[in-house]
């Protein structure tokens, strides 16, 4: 059991013929030694563990800075990635809005061509029609007429006929 401060303090050495007792006075020195190497080894450990701890705590905080400061930077890094994905984003939008209108006039114009040339065609077809429907009455009335008549009774006759029928045409 180490010795405390107490202990050496109140320590009394018997007395001799000389003195104290020179063997105990010895022995209680040997003892107070053994201590003291005791205690200052397990100083030196402390220290070496203090030593050791503090360089380990140093380790930490320069980890601790480092990944702090890496922290950072990648949060930096991704607000910067998310503002450019939104102008990125905006700009695409933007241009698809401009596509998307584009198509649109695109289309409207083609819209109306289709529609004027579809109403040419119904005039043109109205004409068609009219004046297909004229020819048609015409070739009836020309069937209706008499000069077939004529045609169909005597041959001599017939001949006459046509050229009095070009005559009044002409």
């Amino acid at each position: 059991m180490p010795l405390t401060p107490l202990d050496i303090h109140n320590k009394e050495f018997s007395r001799g013929f000389r003195g104290y007792d020179e063997d105990e006075v010895n022995d209680f020195l040997d003892q107070i030694i053994k201590d003291y190497e005791a205690l200052i080894r397990e100083k030196k450990d402390l220290e070496q563990q203090v030593k050791n701890s503090g360089e380990k705590l140093s380790h930490f905080s320069n980890i601790e800075t480092t990944l702090n400061k890496s922290i950072l930077v990648a949060q930096e890094t991704a607000e910067e990635v998310k503002t450019n994905a939104n102008k990125e984003a905006k700009l695409i939008v933007m241009e698809a809005k401009k596509n998307a209108d584009r198509i649109i006039n695109e289309a409207l114009e083609k819209s109306r061509k289709v529609t004027l040339n579809i109403e040419e065609l119904k005039k043109e077809a109205n004409v068609y029609r009219t004046r297909f429907q004229m020819l048609i009455e015409a070739q009836l009335e020309l069937l209706k007429s008499d000069d077939w008549k004529n045609l169909s009774t005597n041959p001599d006759e017939e001949t006459d006929n046509n050229a009095e029928v070009l005559k009044t045409r002409a």
